[in-house]
């Protein structure tokens, strides 16, 4: 009896360190993080539309953003910032990513137009058509060093002959947001943005679109992909959806058009 007894804690002992009868935990399944960096005027349709579709279908990947200027991000990226993702709101930023071989591949997403603006409530009247700008008390643009929008603000102006007449009194914001803003609150009674940021702030009207010769190349937004990323398949199928008709249309919802 003794002897079995013994037997029987043998046994037991063997087993448990042999893990006889232990289930094995299925593994956990990994989880990608996609980082995007983009442009200020892409924030809310990303964080509010696109992100949330796309992760009712892949809720294995986290996706976050950085959103300000393109030119901000640009040199962000340079100085090392984390990111797989670059969508910038001209093609001088993404150019120059790829001149100092930081991007692995790009391609145009979206199209855009530059716009004149005014509160929509208490608007000047005599601000009718793009030339009106300079008679604006208070304009505003984003600041050409750094924001596309700005950009292509002063080469309209310039094309135009009206920047030597808005130059010293112009105020330039840090993103187009931020001028778009401005103007729905009134601190400027004019200001050049984008179609879409305009169409999504019933505080603001559009006056006139920018005229087709003031600017020698349309407002695109190239996507692309950093050498850096290491999850590059799960970011290739994210800018996939970016450019899926499903996306392109809830784009054109924002009032972006296809390039």
């Amino acid at each position: 009896m003794k002897r079995n007894l013994l037997t029987i804690l043998f046994l037991l002992l063997l087993c448990s360190l042999l893990g006889c009868g232990r289930q094995e935990r299925p593994a956990e399944p990994k989880t990608a993080e996609i980082k995007i960096a983009a442009a200020a005027s892409l924030e809310k349709i990303l964080t509010q539309k696109l992100i949330p579709i796309y992760q009712q279908s892949h809720p294995d990947i986290k996706i976050s953003g950085t959103y300000a200027s393109s030119g901000k991000l640009q040199t962000q990226i340079e100085q090392g910032l984390r990111a797989d993702i670059f969508i910038s709101a001209a093609a001088k930023q993404m150019n120059s990513l790829k001149d100092k071989g930081l991007i692995a591949s790009s391609q145009n997403l979206l199209k855009n137009e530059l716009v004149l603006i005014v509160p929509a409530e208490s608007g000047n009247p005599d601000i009718k058509t793009f030339y009106d700008f300079p008679k604006a008390m208070h304009p505003a643009i984003g600041d050409p060093k750094s924001v596309p929008a700005g950009q292509y603000a002063k080469e309209a102006l310039t094309a135009l002959h009206l920047w030597n007449k808005v130059e010293k009194e112009v105020s330039l914001g840090t993103n187009v947001v931020e001028v778009l803003n401005w103007v729905a609150e009134g601190s400027a009674d004019a200001g050049l943005v984008y179609a879409t940021d305009a169409a999504g702030n019933p505080k603001v009207k559009i006056v006139a679109v920018a005229p087709a010769d003031s600017l020698k190349k349309p407002v695109i937004y190239p996507v692309g992909i950093l050498k850096q990323s290491a999850d590059r398949k799960e970011v290739s199928s994210f800018v996939d959806f970016l450019c899926s008709q499903q996306a392109q249309e809830i784009f054109r919802e924002y009032g972006f058009q296809k390039p």
